[in-house]
Formats: C-alpha cells, structure tokens, sequence
C-alpha cells in the first residue's frame, strides 16, 4: 500500500533529517508499510483515528462524529448483484476491519443487515489494548436502523452479540416488534416521534449512550438519509477498480431519499493505493478540525 495524499515526505529530505540509524542506512522510503509495501494494522488504525473532540476527555465532552465506509465500482455501483464483496479486495477488508475496530458502534439499515447476513462484530485481540486504552468495549456495537421492524430477532446479530445489539426506530413503530426486539436481547431506542425514524436526530441518540466514534456500512438509503440530514461528518470510500453495468443504484440515495438543494462539499484528507484499489478519506467541509494524525 502507498499514501498517494496527503504527498509523502521526499525521500532526500528525509534522509538529510535522519539521524544515523535503519532510514539512513537503508534504500526503503519513509512512511508505514514493511518492506512488502503492507501496512500493519496499527499503522492503519494510525491513519484513520477519529477526530480528537469524538473522544472522551475533551473539555466541552465528546461529540459524536458519524463516519461513512463504502465501496463503489468504477462505473459507481455500491454493490453487484445485491452484495458489496465482489467489489472488495484484502485490503479493502483490512481497512474495513480497521475502521470497525475503532468506532463505538457501526450503524446499518435493516436491508443491508438483510441482504449482507449481518452478524455480530467479534473481539479482535489485534486492537485489544487499543480499545481498552480508548474506554471501549472489546467490540463494536450494532445498531440496525429500522422503522417497520421487519427484522429476523431469532438470528444471532440479535441472540448472541457480545455487546447487546441496538435497535433504533420512531417512537410510535409497532408496539409487538419493538417488544420481540427487546425479548431477543436488543435495546430498542427511539430517533423519532412518530412512527419514522429521524437520520439528524441518530447520532445524537447514540451519544446520550456515551457512543460518539460512530461508523455507518450503509446500505445507499440509509447513507443518502445520512448526507441528506446533513450529519455524515466523513466519508471513506474505497473506488474499486471493476465495472459491473446493469442497474445497480450509487453508495447513497434510493426511494424517499431527498436530495439537497445543491451538492454536499467534502475535502480530500488522504488517498491511499493498493493494487489498482483507491482508499480514499473525505470530510465534510464545514465540521470540526482536529484530527489525530
């Protein structure tokens, strides 16, 4: 994998820098990576840290901060025939674990949770001690966002988590679905009053539960609700160097998703290569600044 941007450091200056040692000795140029060129999971986990003011401990509290991860092909599917996989790649998996491996709780719509066999995220021990030192759990959490929740509660994202699945939903959603949710083991909370679920009002509710590193999967329609709302603090978007043709629908939109008046501007934070795979990183021009680098 190499960093295409933010431009890495010129190897000569690097070297006039260096003190004696294995940079000045050796030919490898400087930035993560081994000399295979594959970066470790810490050095990814390093690139993709969540804003500082998204982390317990800041003086006015965390805020949330929603981050998107998708992948699309290069004629701008988000899926071929009805799955994301085969537009993926092993290291567009890395940086998926990577990113699931940091937030507090990763955020997905019913269909996707449908259509991918959503199952429970898993303790890694690769981030163990990273999470522990962050004040999370051993593993993410999942909220499935669900207005008419039609969702199968016998299935293990719902019986067996290792950190109780969420459910989010309106207030006013079926009364003996929000029941079989809370039977099955999930926790059922409402982002919204009425039978609708509100995108704005998400992170938000996932806050007041002390979830504020946020990742969202998708699907499209729960992504464009996202962009739409005005809360899709960033997004990572791996473009994938495939093409599928027919009629598979963009990352966000989909029925009853509004578009904004006029485009949604990010900026361009870092923009990684690995075999043809583009792993790129936006923000959303207009959010908070700081960022571990």
């Amino acid at each position: 994998m190499r960093r295409l941007f933010p431009a890495p450091e010129p190897l000569s200056e690097a070297l006039a820098d260096a003190p004696p040692g294995p940079l000045a000795a050796g030919p490898r140029a400087p930035g993560p990576g081994g000399t295979d060129g594959r970066w470790s999971l810490d050095e990814l986990a390093d690139a993709y840290a969540y804003p500082p003011a998204a982390w317990p401990g800041g003086p006015d509290g965390p805020v949330p901060w929603l981050r998107g991860n998708m992948v699309s092909s290069l004629d701008g599917a988000a899926h071929h025939r009805g799955r994301s996989q085969p537009l993926s790649s092993d290291a567009d998996m890395r940086i998926f674990g990577v990113l699931r491996g940091l937030a507090d709780v990763v955020v997905v719509g019913a269909e996707t949770v449908r259509q991918e066999g959503y199952r429970p995220a898993r303790a890694r021990e690769a981030f163990a001690a990273r999470r522990a030192a962050a004040g999370q759990g051993p593993a993410p959490a999942v909220a499935v966002v669900s207005a008419g929740l039609e969702l199968d509660f016998s299935l293990p994202l719902f019986t067996g988590p290792l950190v109780p699945t969420l459910v989010i939903t309106g207030a006013d959603a079926p009364a003996g679905r929000q029941a079989a949710a809370r039977r099955a083991g999930a926790v059922v909370l409402h982002a919204g009053e009425g039978a609708a679920v509100d995108p704005a009002r998400i992170p938000g509710v996932l806050a007041e539960r002390g979830l504020t590193r946020l990742l969202t999967e998708g699907g499209p329609r729960l992504l464009g609700q996202f962009a739409a709302a005005g809360v899709l603090d960033e997004l990572c978007l791996t473009l994938s160097p495939r093409l599928t043709a027919g009629d598979a629908g963009r990352i966000t939109g989909g029925p009853g998703v509004p578009g904004p008046e006029v485009p949604l501007a990010y900026e361009l934070l870092s923009l990684l290569e690995e075999e043809g795979f583009l792993f790129t990183r936006y923000r959303r021009v207009g959010t908070m600044t700081g960022r571990q680098e």
